[in-house]
């Protein structure tokens, strides 16, 4: 069986006999609109209770360039400790700059790379071009449509 480490994300292998007991960890999901950065921390609101928090960024790990001024995430509490931030599936990002399609990559199945508005490289199909808006999916971090 598969355990995820709530705290710093490592998975580990462990083989449990049918007699052994394990304990759920109930974890409260709360709506927060992300409101700005300094210093590595992120600032979010509660949105029932307008109350603010400090959230370091290490919690959306690479994930961090698609976090949006007033986005809208889940952030998962064991008590009153942040473990985790979801951000929605799909980010809409504007590409910045992209290779000119070459002759030939027609195909398919054939990708160019792209710098996004937020610095991250993805992988475009060939007919998307500089100014574009797209789709990216946040977990893959990878292109997903034309927005």
């Amino acid at each position: 069986m598969e355990l995820k480490n709530l705290r710093d994300g490592r998975k580990l292998n462990e083989r449990f006999r049918s007699v052994d007991k394990v304990d759920t960890v109930d974890l409260e999901k709360k709506d927060q609109q992300f409101l700005f950065e300094t210093d590595g921390m992120l600032t979010f609101m509660d949105a029932l209770t307008f109350e603010q928090i400090d959230l370091s960024a290490d919690l959306l790990g690479e994930r961090r360039p698609f976090l949006q001024d007033g986005m809208t995430v889940r952030v998962e509490y064991a008590g009153e400790e942040a473990l985790n931030v979801a951000l929605p599936a799909k980010v809409t990002c504007t590409v910045a700059t992209t290779d000119p399609v070459q002759r030939g990559q027609t195909a398919a199945n054939s990708f160019k790379p792209a710098i996004l508005d937020n610095g991250l490289r993805i992988l475009v199909p060939p007919f998307i071009g500089e100014g574009e808006r797209v789709v990216v999916n946040t977990e893959s971090m990878e292109y997903s449509e034309r927005a």
